[in-house]
């Protein structure tokens, strides 16, 4: 059975997925917070198969974080997780070693896939991740939404927090408030939940 350390600072995210991991495809799953928690979990009793890492948690500093998880554990795998990370960092987290970079906006069974491909022995890189080729402009309601307004939307498809999205897009949380409430509203959507199922319905991200 592989083993596996997830490591995100989001706790329904992380949660989520361990639980996800565990019941559909018998993985054993361990979680972390933070790039020192699993470090330290690393550096333990269990072996692990697998290092999962969010790009934005805390300790990470960036790819810093992935380099350092590489060098303390030169022989285990360890994949990049995120979603908001753009084509740049992905290419750049898989030149500087990663064995897979998995975006957040993967299905639940795109997400298994990816992670049977890592622990097989294969790099995994999504292969329309930064691509426009079947993308189009947002129709109806999803475009009336103004560019930062999108940015939003697309941070709470990831699950993210008002605090994290203020630290990704370098504005104050008070900022952030006010664009999730403009984004429902034009939505025509009541909680966040809501709106980053209707942008996935749409594939939007």
């Amino acid at each position: 059975m592989p083993k596996i350390l997830l490591a995100d600072d989001h706790d329904l995210v992380r949660d989520t997925v361990a639980a996800y991991l565990e019941g559909v495809d018998g993985f054993q799953v361990h979680t972390a917070s933070t790039l020192d928690d699993a470090l330290t979990k690393m550096r333990g009793l269990d072996s692990f198969d697998l290092l999962i890492l969010d790009y934005n948690m805390p300790g990470m500093d960036g790819l810093a974080g992935l380099d350092r998880a590489r060098n303390a554990f030169p022989a285990t795998k360890i994949a990049l997780m995120s979603g908001v990370a753009n084509l740049e960092v992905a290419n750049k987290a898989m030149t500087q070693g990663a064995h897979g970079f998995i975006p957040k906006s993967l299905t639940a069974a795109s997400l298994v896939n990816a992670i049977k491909f890592v622990l097989s022995g294969e790099r995994y890189f999504p292969f329309d991740f930064g691509s426009d080729t079947n993308a189009s402009e947002p129709t109806g309601v999803l475009g009336t939404l103004s560019k930062r307004e999108m940015q939003t939307l697309e941070q709470l498809c990831a699950g993210l927090s008002n605090k994290a999205i203020a630290r990704n897009l370098e504005i104050q949380e008070v900022t952030v408030k006010l664009h999730v409430k403009n984004v429902l509203a034009k939505l025509g959507v009541s909680n966040r939940t809501q709106a980053a199922l209707l942008a996935k319905e749409k594939h939007l991200f």
